[in-house]
Protein backbone atom coordinates (compact mmCIF):
# COMPACT_ATOMS: atom_id res chain seq x y z
CA UNK A 1 0.00 0.00 0.00
CA UNK A 2 1.24 3.80 -0.57
CA UNK A 3 2.11 6.01 1.88
CA UNK A 4 3.72 3.51 4.16
CA UNK A 5 7.15 3.78 5.70
CA UNK A 6 9.05 0.62 6.89
CA UNK A 7 10.58 0.30 9.71
CA UNK A 8 13.65 -2.29 10.19
CA UNK A 9 15.26 -1.10 13.11
CA UNK A 10 15.07 -1.78 16.63
CA UNK A 11 16.75 1.93 17.35
CA UNK A 12 14.48 3.77 14.80
CA UNK A 13 13.61 7.32 16.07
CA UNK A 14 9.98 7.03 15.59
CA UNK A 15 10.06 3.68 17.48
CA UNK A 16 11.47 5.82 20.60
CA UNK A 17 8.77 8.59 20.19
CA UNK A 18 6.37 5.98 20.20
CA UNK A 19 8.00 4.79 23.62
CA UNK A 20 8.14 7.95 25.01
CA UNK A 21 4.05 8.60 24.22
CA UNK A 22 3.45 5.85 25.59
CA UNK A 23 5.31 6.15 28.76
CA UNK A 24 3.67 9.89 29.12
CA UNK A 25 6.71 11.95 28.49
CA UNK A 26 5.92 13.56 25.71
CA UNK A 27 3.45 16.82 26.42
CA UNK A 28 0.87 17.13 24.42
CA UNK A 29 0.27 13.69 22.74
CA UNK A 30 -1.86 10.46 23.36
CA UNK A 31 -0.94 6.67 23.13
CA UNK A 32 -4.08 5.15 21.37
CA UNK A 33 -3.62 1.05 20.92
CA UNK A 34 -5.90 -1.56 19.54
CA UNK A 35 -7.96 -1.94 16.44
CA UNK A 36 -11.51 -0.54 17.73
CA UNK A 37 -10.47 2.03 19.72
CA UNK A 38 -8.18 3.14 16.72
CA UNK A 39 -11.31 3.47 15.05
CA UNK A 40 -13.17 4.82 17.87
CA UNK A 41 -10.67 7.93 17.88
CA UNK A 42 -11.18 8.06 14.49
CA UNK A 43 -14.14 8.78 14.86
CA UNK A 44 -13.59 11.42 17.81
CA UNK A 45 -12.26 14.09 15.49
CA UNK A 46 -8.86 14.33 17.44
CA UNK A 47 -5.96 14.80 14.93
CA UNK A 48 -3.86 11.40 14.60
CA UNK A 49 -0.18 12.32 13.99
CA UNK A 50 1.00 8.59 13.34
CA UNK A 51 0.22 5.20 13.17
CA UNK A 52 2.30 2.07 13.63
CA UNK A 53 1.08 -1.25 12.54
CA UNK A 54 2.12 -4.63 11.46
CA UNK A 55 2.07 -6.58 8.21
CA UNK A 56 -0.44 -8.94 10.25
CA UNK A 57 -2.85 -6.56 10.55
CA UNK A 58 -2.35 -4.57 7.28
CA UNK A 59 -3.21 -8.08 6.00
CA UNK A 60 -6.48 -7.59 7.22
CA UNK A 61 -9.34 -5.64 4.89
CA UNK A 62 -10.80 -3.50 8.51
CA UNK A 63 -7.09 -2.25 8.94
CA UNK A 64 -6.21 -1.90 5.70
CA UNK A 65 -9.41 0.03 5.15
CA UNK A 66 -8.62 2.35 8.33
CA UNK A 67 -5.30 2.62 7.18
CA UNK A 68 -6.23 3.82 3.88
CA UNK A 69 -8.56 6.00 5.36
CA UNK A 70 -5.08 7.90 7.72
CA UNK A 71 -3.19 7.85 4.74
CA UNK A 72 -5.77 10.11 2.87
CA UNK A 73 -5.68 12.08 5.99
CA UNK A 74 -1.86 12.71 5.19
CA UNK A 75 -1.33 10.73 8.65
CA UNK A 76 2.22 9.16 8.62
CA UNK A 77 2.24 5.09 8.66
CA UNK A 78 4.75 2.85 9.78
CA UNK A 79 5.05 -0.59 9.38
CA UNK A 80 6.61 -2.41 11.91
CA UNK A 81 7.59 -6.03 11.56
CA UNK A 82 5.72 -7.69 14.84
CA UNK A 83 8.80 -8.35 17.00
CA UNK A 84 9.69 -4.59 17.39
CA UNK A 85 6.10 -4.30 17.49
CA UNK A 86 5.58 -5.82 21.09
CA UNK A 87 8.45 -3.26 22.55
CA UNK A 88 5.98 -0.60 21.71
CA UNK A 89 2.58 -2.31 23.03
CA UNK A 90 1.19 -1.39 26.20
CA UNK A 91 -0.56 -4.67 26.34
CA UNK A 92 0.76 -8.51 26.25
CA UNK A 93 -1.06 -9.18 23.53
CA UNK A 94 -1.29 -6.60 20.56
CA UNK A 95 -3.69 -6.00 17.98
CA UNK A 96 -0.88 -4.71 16.24
CA UNK A 97 -2.43 -1.54 15.70
CA UNK A 98 -1.16 1.79 17.60
CA UNK A 99 -1.81 5.34 16.70
CA UNK A 100 -0.32 8.74 18.21
CA UNK A 101 -2.67 11.42 18.50
CA UNK A 102 -2.86 15.01 19.98
CA UNK A 103 -4.49 15.09 23.00
CA UNK A 104 -7.79 16.75 23.80
CA UNK A 105 -8.31 20.26 25.22
CA UNK A 106 -9.16 19.86 28.93
CA UNK A 107 -9.91 22.42 31.98
CA UNK A 108 -12.71 24.52 32.75
CA UNK A 109 -12.96 25.82 29.28
CA UNK A 110 -13.59 22.86 27.93
CA UNK A 111 -16.84 22.33 30.21
CA UNK A 112 -19.32 24.95 28.10
CA UNK A 113 -22.84 23.12 28.94
CA UNK A 114 -23.94 24.09 26.06
CA UNK A 115 -27.51 25.68 26.17
CA UNK A 116 -30.89 24.34 23.96
CA UNK A 117 -29.90 20.82 24.91
CA UNK A 118 -31.47 19.06 28.21
CA UNK A 119 -30.62 19.68 31.54
CA UNK A 120 -26.68 19.60 32.21
CA UNK A 121 -25.73 16.00 34.12
CA UNK A 122 -22.03 16.36 35.62
CA UNK A 123 -19.28 13.99 36.89
CA UNK A 124 -16.74 14.84 39.16
CA UNK A 125 -14.66 11.99 40.58
CA UNK A 126 -12.63 12.14 43.67
CA UNK A 127 -9.39 10.82 43.62
CA UNK A 128 -10.01 8.28 41.25
CA UNK A 129 -6.90 5.78 41.06
CA UNK A 130 -7.64 3.32 38.79
CA UNK A 131 -7.14 3.98 35.49
CA UNK A 132 -9.78 1.30 34.29
CA UNK A 133 -12.25 2.18 36.68
CA UNK A 134 -11.59 5.95 35.32
CA UNK A 135 -11.86 4.77 31.50
CA UNK A 136 -14.90 2.65 32.38
CA UNK A 137 -16.78 5.95 33.68
CA UNK A 138 -16.46 7.79 30.85
CA UNK A 139 -17.53 5.08 28.57
CA UNK A 140 -20.88 5.24 30.99
CA UNK A 141 -21.10 9.06 31.24
CA UNK A 142 -21.04 9.30 27.21
CA UNK A 143 -23.74 6.37 26.95
CA UNK A 144 -25.83 7.92 29.59
CA UNK A 145 -25.65 11.88 27.58
CA UNK A 146 -23.54 13.28 30.50
CA UNK A 147 -22.11 16.76 30.09
CA UNK A 148 -19.01 16.58 31.61
CA UNK A 149 -16.33 14.34 33.57
CA UNK A 150 -14.73 16.75 36.23
CA UNK A 151 -11.83 14.66 37.56
CA UNK A 152 -9.92 15.86 41.14
CA UNK A 153 -6.11 16.09 41.12
CA UNK A 154 -4.80 13.47 42.98
CA UNK A 155 -6.59 10.96 40.10
CA UNK A 156 -4.95 8.70 37.35
CA UNK A 157 -4.68 10.41 34.46
CA UNK A 158 -7.53 10.82 31.99
CA UNK A 159 -5.33 10.05 28.56
CA UNK A 160 -3.42 7.23 29.95
CA UNK A 161 -3.25 4.03 27.43
CA UNK A 162 -5.21 2.38 29.88
CA UNK A 163 -7.88 4.76 30.45
CA UNK A 164 -8.31 5.20 26.81
CA UNK A 165 -8.71 1.79 26.37
CA UNK A 166 -11.12 1.08 29.46
CA UNK A 167 -13.08 4.32 28.18
CA UNK A 168 -12.95 3.19 24.10
CA UNK A 169 -12.27 6.23 23.14
CA UNK A 170 -15.03 8.34 25.02
CA UNK A 171 -12.74 10.73 26.99
CA UNK A 172 -11.71 11.41 23.88
CA UNK A 173 -15.45 12.92 23.32
CA UNK A 174 -16.83 13.50 26.27
CA UNK A 175 -15.82 17.40 27.31
CA UNK A 176 -13.11 16.95 30.28
CA UNK A 177 -11.85 19.27 33.44
CA UNK A 178 -9.08 17.41 34.68
CA UNK A 179 -6.60 18.12 37.84
CA UNK A 180 -9.64 19.80 39.68
CA UNK A 181 -10.36 20.64 43.21
CA UNK A 182 -13.81 19.94 44.23
CA UNK A 183 -14.18 23.84 46.26
CA UNK A 184 -14.10 24.72 42.92
CA UNK A 185 -15.33 22.65 41.29
CA UNK A 186 -18.54 23.30 43.70
CA UNK A 187 -18.23 27.07 43.37
CA UNK A 188 -18.22 26.34 39.62
CA UNK A 189 -21.13 24.55 39.93
CA UNK A 190 -23.60 26.83 41.67
CA UNK A 191 -22.77 29.49 39.48
CA UNK A 192 -23.74 27.11 36.48
CA UNK A 193 -27.32 26.81 38.64
CA UNK A 194 -26.03 22.76 39.17
CA UNK A 195 -27.60 21.15 42.41
CA UNK A 196 -23.99 19.75 43.82
CA UNK A 197 -25.17 16.17 44.68
CA UNK A 198 -22.61 13.24 46.70
CA UNK A 199 -22.86 9.34 46.30
CA UNK A 200 -22.00 8.13 49.41
CA UNK A 201 -23.36 5.58 51.79
CA UNK A 202 -24.28 7.90 54.15
CA UNK A 203 -26.69 9.43 52.65
CA UNK A 204 -30.53 10.10 53.64
CA UNK A 205 -32.48 9.39 50.70
CA UNK A 206 -32.70 6.57 47.66
CA UNK A 207 -31.07 7.62 44.84
CA UNK A 208 -34.32 6.51 43.40
CA UNK A 209 -35.97 9.71 45.20
CA UNK A 210 -34.01 12.32 44.08
CA UNK A 211 -35.05 14.30 41.13
CA UNK A 212 -32.62 13.72 38.24
CA UNK A 213 -34.23 16.21 35.92
CA UNK A 214 -32.76 19.47 37.05
CA UNK A 215 -29.66 20.36 36.46
CA UNK A 216 -26.80 18.55 38.39
CA UNK A 217 -23.01 17.87 39.38
CA UNK A 218 -22.55 14.45 41.16
CA UNK A 219 -19.84 13.64 42.95
CA UNK A 220 -18.38 10.48 43.44
CA UNK A 221 -15.44 9.50 46.03
CA UNK A 222 -12.52 7.15 45.62
CA UNK A 223 -12.55 3.69 45.35
CA UNK A 224 -10.37 3.40 48.76
CA UNK A 225 -11.85 6.17 50.91
CA UNK A 226 -15.09 7.21 49.73
CA UNK A 227 -15.79 11.14 50.60
CA UNK A 228 -14.28 12.78 54.15
CA UNK A 229 -17.36 14.58 56.22
CA UNK A 230 -15.06 18.15 54.59
CA UNK A 231 -16.03 16.74 51.29
CA UNK A 232 -19.93 16.22 51.52
CA UNK A 233 -20.28 19.30 53.46
CA UNK A 234 -19.50 20.91 50.12
CA UNK A 235 -22.43 19.46 48.71
CA UNK A 236 -26.46 20.82 48.62
CA UNK A 237 -27.27 16.58 49.27
CA UNK A 238 -25.92 12.95 49.87
CA UNK A 239 -27.99 10.47 48.54
CA UNK A 240 -27.55 6.48 48.61
CA UNK A 241 -27.59 3.31 46.29
CA UNK A 242 -29.86 1.09 47.97
CA UNK A 243 -28.45 -2.39 48.24
CA UNK A 244 -29.54 -6.15 49.77
CA UNK A 245 -27.75 -8.57 51.52
CA UNK A 246 -25.81 -6.68 53.53
CA UNK A 247 -23.43 -5.55 50.88
CA UNK A 248 -21.86 -1.98 51.64
CA UNK A 249 -20.42 -0.62 48.27
CA UNK A 250 -20.01 -1.04 45.20
CA UNK A 251 -17.27 -0.58 42.60
CA UNK A 252 -16.86 3.17 41.18
CA UNK A 253 -17.48 1.99 37.57
CA UNK A 254 -20.65 0.07 38.88
CA UNK A 255 -21.88 2.83 41.11
CA UNK A 256 -21.53 5.55 38.12
CA UNK A 257 -23.25 3.21 36.04
CA UNK A 258 -26.35 2.92 38.27
CA UNK A 259 -26.48 6.56 39.01
CA UNK A 260 -26.25 7.45 35.64
CA UNK A 261 -28.92 5.23 34.03
CA UNK A 262 -31.48 6.40 36.83
CA UNK A 263 -30.88 10.23 35.64
CA UNK A 264 -31.34 8.98 31.99
CA UNK A 265 -34.21 7.00 32.71
CA UNK A 266 -35.83 9.74 34.73
CA UNK A 267 -35.25 12.28 32.05
CA UNK A 268 -36.79 10.07 29.37
CA UNK A 269 -39.56 9.31 31.64
CA UNK A 270 -40.42 12.11 33.64
CA UNK A 271 -40.43 9.15 36.48
CA UNK A 272 -39.39 9.58 39.50
CA UNK A 273 -39.91 6.23 42.03
CA UNK A 274 -40.57 7.76 45.88
CA UNK A 275 -41.63 4.54 46.30
CA UNK A 276 -38.06 2.68 46.63
CA UNK A 277 -35.83 2.36 49.25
Amino acid sequence: MNGISQITGRHNSRLAHIRKVRDGKIDGQIFIEGFRVAAEAMRSGVLILECAVTREMLDGNEVSQLVGELIGRGTQIFEVPKPLFTSLADTVNSQGVILIAERPKTGKEAVTLEKGREEPLVVFLERTNDPSNLGAVFRTAEAAGVSAVVVSTGSATVFSPKSIRAAMGSNLRVPTWDNAGLAECVGWAKEKGLAVRAADISGSKSLFEVDWSIPAMVVFGSEAAGLSQDELALTDDIFRIPMQNNVESLNLSVSAGIVLFEALRQRTSGNILTNRS
